[in-house]
């Protein structure tokens, strides 16, 4: 009993290296003009995205269901950026490639949990222009914030079990280094010498959970809203709403398409293009969100406008109490 209990001690212990080594961009030329781009890109995301949230919190015209899914993309999208770009630079930037076995794996999961509630905020957002379109009168009673709160809270829940699953118990007795720019779960498994099977099993599924049905979902439901148009809208409206989904649809590819194409292809992409595709994914759309799809629709421009008013009035009565 005694040795079949020390057996069991030694099947179930994990060995977890002190560090990690990420060297995923060391290997590019001119990697510097990178590292500017992507801080000036983290720059404009953290700015638009404040700018975003600030205005749905002042101005209470816009405490609409639809707009608690904008603050949540708005939240996730700053989150993300901040918890990937700035690490990112610490790492290649400053030289301090080795990271922790506890902060390897925070890294992952924050930089997955943000990447993957991006699909499902834009899911949300779709799924309220699909109601408010097709079904106009029923709008209010199929989208109320209970809804768009139960929505988002779910999809937070899902994302966040499905990322701790990806974590897995792994062992590591081999290599340290991980040739990406950040925790990435792909590269991080193959490194183990223990059976990785379920965690392979869990980066097939991931795509077609997160990524996949998502995309599709948002296909269809833009093809329901056109067939819906063609028929009943004329032609200056139908040419009104296809301007607007061409903007929505920018972003979507931008955000879906190479992410697709790197989870879909794994191993048989080249290292050096999942790194670009990845990096570019991950600081890209939470930079365009609050550029061409919140701040330009109409309710963001006059809130905007309202505050400012309301900012230059309280400004002139000050100023007036002042002279007094």
């Amino acid at each position: 009993m005694e040795l079949f209990n020390s057996a069991l001690e030694k099947n179930i212990t994990f060995v977890h290296p002190a560090y990690f080594i990420i060297s995923g961009l060391s290997g590019f030329p001119n990697i510097n003009h990178y590292y500017v781009f992507l801080f000036f890109v983290f720059i404009v995301s953290v700015l638009g995205n404040t700018v975003v949230m600030a205005v749905i919190y002042l101005d209470h015209n816009l405490r609409t269901p639809k707009y608690v899914a904008v603050f949540n993309l708005a939240f996730v999208d700053l989150f993300g950026n901040s918890a990937l770009v700035p690490k990112l630079l610490d790492i290649f930037l400053l030289n301090h490639s080795y990271i922790s076995y506890n902060d390897c794996l925070a890294f992952l999961f924050f930089c997955y949990t943000c990447l993957s509630m991006q699909s499902f905020n834009l899911v949300a957002l779709y799924y309220d222009r699909l109601i408010a379109i097709i079904f106009p009168l029923h709008y209010q009673v199929k989208v109320t914030h209970r809804f768009m709160l139960s929505l988002i809270a779910s999809f937070w829940v899902f994302v966040i079990i499905a990322v701790l699953i990806a974590v897995g118990r792994l062992s590591f007795c081999k290599s340290v280094v991980i040739n990406s720019y950040f925790c990435d779960h792909g590269q991080i498994y193959r490194l183990a010498c223990n059976d990785h099977f379920p965690n392979y099993i869990v980066s097939c599924l991931y795509p077609v959970l997160i990524f996949w049905l998502p995309f599709i979902f948002i296909l269809l439901s833009y093809l329901y809203i056109g067939c819906t148009l063609a028929k009943v809208a004329t032609l200056q409206q139908g040419l009104k709403a296809f301007k607007t989904c061409i903007a929505h649809l920018s972003l979507v590819a931008i955000y879906f398409i190479p992410l697709l194409i790197t989870f879909t292809l794994m191993e048989k992409i080249h290292p050096n293009a999942r790194i670009i595709n990845l990096s570019l994914t991950s600081v890209f759309p939470p930079m365009l969100n609050p550029i061409i799809y919140v701040l330009q629709t109409q309710e963001i421009k006059e809130s905007v406008k309202r505050l400012l008013k309301i900012r230059g009035k309280s400004k002139i009565t000050i100023q007036k109490l002042t002279i007094m």
